[in-house]
């Protein structure tokens, strides 16, 4: 079954990352998949409180959703041992239709790749030479299907010699001795005359057996129902893999690997098949050029957003299967027709717990404790503009499902944190906008002491020189959101006419006080757009 991420914007909040998970369990609930909470970026402080106190795991983080070597549907042969006879990895590329296999290493690691070219040249080369080296005898004996005569006390030595047909006249005396392998029938005359003479190894073919065969101790004499035709056809296919298998300037890919760079690496190289590695470096496939043509997307629900610049990093590689937000319509397109929710209220959790009842899926006590936290930190303890009546009866329905008392609940979401670094509190929940040509950034701190905040103004004017000057941004903002005052302090880079035209101000020292201003989404970049647009 497909995995599903349902995902939030950049730099999530609290909204962000519930709405990940209460819409991941919703799915469940009903049956409908595996849908799996995910996350765009750091956890923030208030949002992990509300996680552990509602007993819920981090969702997973997503970097990058481009597809990767892991979304395609390569081969996965099963890797071959160094050691295995040319004959067995011959039988198995055939049988599978493969046209090359990986050779690994005990531990599972990558030592080479053999293609049927290779034991095709390999073949092609014994005509020449009627010569085997140091084959190991166990390989001849299972190369021949064949049974070992007698106890031959040289067992682990290698064979090694010419190969001869056991013929009257091929068999004389200057080819005697143990650099000899004697391929014979039922032959016993010039079978005794060889162990006498010392060869090194008699394979003989759909014979009978003489019973002092199995008394010597100097020959290793194999038995086989192959007839000698086959013997002297499969004979060089009993060496090891490992003496013909490319091991040289491979060039390999790993299952986290994206496809965009597959390719320009495949473009590169002359390879027709690549071994593919896991994160411990183990043979888990082989990718060949046409596994590319049609890759298998991810496929993600989007939350809380529907932004490009605020989503996840490749999303134009993956299916986004619905969308469910409470902010303006943007820029993201799709391939295909979508289920869309986009409604005028203070938190996706709204929405979301709107779904439940819907689909009379009642959430448990802590899911509806947490989605009940996110509607209170979303609309600023119901305080924010963007807050509607809907939230204020949905966030008290979930209330009294999880037995919580909101006054508690809210009193604990932004109970004063305010000693972290500045960057740390300035990335909390920072977003970045477009609006008619002009890119600018804004951040939001909602607090119950932003006069503290106010005194490491220095701090985070320099954060956001730095930001402004590396993005190249018009505007910085730095929102200090104040719950107990009902309204926000400003601190900002950019333009100052640009602020005094957009919030009929007079700023002082790069710090103004908007009373009442309490949203970003509703108030801030509605005057910001009123400006430019």
């Amino acid at each position: 079954m497909n995995e599903v991420f349902v995902t939030g914007h950049r730099n999530p909040d609290t909204d962000s990352i519930v709405a990940a998970i209460s819409y991941a369990n919703l799915r469940h609930a009903l049956g409908d998949g595996n849908y799996i909470p995910a996350r765009i970026g750091e956890i923030n402080d208030d949002t992990r409180k509300l996680l552990e106190r509602f007993g819920f795991a981090d969702p997973v983080l997503l970097v990058d959703m481009r597809t990767q070597v892991s979304d395609l549907d390569f081969d996965r042969p099963t890797a071959l041992s160094a050691s295995v006879t040319i004959e067995h990895a011959w039988n198995i590329m055939r049988e599978n239709g493969l046209g090359s296999v990986p050779i690994a290493n005990e531990d599972g690691t990558l030592y080479g790749i053999l293609s049927m070219g290779d034991v095709s040249e390999y073949d092609i080369s014994t005509l020449n030479d009627n010569r085997i080296e140091r084959i190991p005898l166990f390989n001849l004996i299972s190369a021949v299907q064949g049974t070992l005569v007698n106890e031959f006390t040289l067992d682990i030595r290698p064979i090694s010699g010419e190969v001869l047909l056991a013929m009257p006249q091929s068999y004389d005396e200057p080819k005697t001795g143990a650099n000899c392998v004697l391929v014979c029938g039922d032959q016993p005359e010039i079978i005794d005359r060889a162990i006498q003479d010392g060869v090194g190894c008699i394979i003989i073919c759909r014979a009978a057996l003489k019973k002092e065969w199995a008394e010597c101790r100097d020959t290793a004499i194999i038995a086989t129902p192959l007839s000698a035709a086959r013997v002297m056809r499969i004979i060089y296919q009993a060496a090891p893999v490992e003496r013909i298998c490319h091991t040289n300037d491979l060039v390999s890919f790993h299952l986290t690997d994206h496809i965009d760079d597959v390719r320009e690496i495949m473009l590169k190289s002359r390879f027709r098949n690549y071994p593919i590695l896991d994160k411990d470096e183990k043979v888990v496939g082989m990718l060949a050029r046409f596994h590319l043509l049609r890759p298998r997307r991810k496929q993600v629900v989007l939350v809380d957003h529907n932004e490009v610049a605020q989503s996840v990093s490749g999303l134009e590689q993956v299916d986004v299967l619905e969308i469910i937000d409470h902010h303006r319509l943007a820029d993201i397109q799709t391939a295909q027709p979508i289920k869309v929710r986009n409604e005028p209220v203070g938190s996706t959790n709204t929405i979301i717990a709107s779904m439940y009842q819907e689909n009379a899926v009642m959430p448990s006590k802590n899911m509806a404790g947490l989605m009940a936290g996110a509607i209170l930190s979303d609309t600023v303890l119901f305080k924010s503009p963007t807050c509607t009546k809907r939230d204020i009866s949905m966030a008290e329905r979930l209330a009294k499902i999880a037995g919580i008392s909101l006054e508690e609940l809210g009193a604990s979401l932004f109970s004063s944190n305010l000693d972290k670094p500045a960057d740390e509190l300035f990335r909390t929940d920072y977003k970045e906008f477009h609006i008619s040509g002009h890119n600018i950034a804004v951040s939001q701190i909602t607090c119950d002491a932003s006069d503290k905040l106010l005194e490491r103004k220095d701090e985070f004017l320099s954060i956001m020189e730095r930001i402004k000057n590396e993005r190249s941004f018009e505007t910085v903002l730095l929102m200090i959101t104040d719950v107990l005052l009902e309204g926000s302090r400003i601190v900002y880079v950019g333009s100052d006419d640009d602020i005094r035209r957009a919030f009929s101000v007079e700023p002082k020292g790069n710090t103004f006080f908007l009373p009442g201003i309490m949203s970003r989404k509703k108030q801030i970049i509605p005057m910001l757009t009123a400006l430019w647009g």
